[in-house]
């Protein structure tokens, strides 16, 4: 995934601003770190030197690592109702009551 546009015109430049996760507040405030690294180094060298930062904005917005741990546990419980260590009962654990928010 490129961070830069492919073609750079003074239109994007208007209108790169416009498409940004700011009103999120799960993941603004990581974008903004990441736009502040990417500002003080530059595009092409921002790529390497805040490469950890990206990663940790990517997963934010994607989730990819907490939903392979979602399939693995689900894949595990499912493993052991398969091979009768657990009771269809006690397969997931009762849902929390609807007035618990």
């Amino acid at each position: 995934m490129s961070l830069g546009p492919f073609l750079r015109t003074p239109f994007t430049d208007l209108t790169g601003c416009l498409v940004n996760h700011q009103s999120y507040e799960k993941c603004g405030k990581m974008e903004m770190e990441m736009m502040d690294c990417l500002e003080a180094y530059g595009v092409e060298r921002g790529e390497k030197m805040c490469a950890d930062i990206i990663a940790d904005f990517r997963e934010c917005l994607g989730a990819r690592k907490q939903l392979l741990r979602f399939h693995a546990m689900r894949n595990e419980r499912l493993k052991q109702y398969y091979f009768g260590d657990r009771k269809k009962e006690e397969l997931f654990a009762d849902p929390p009551r609807v007035d618990a928010y």
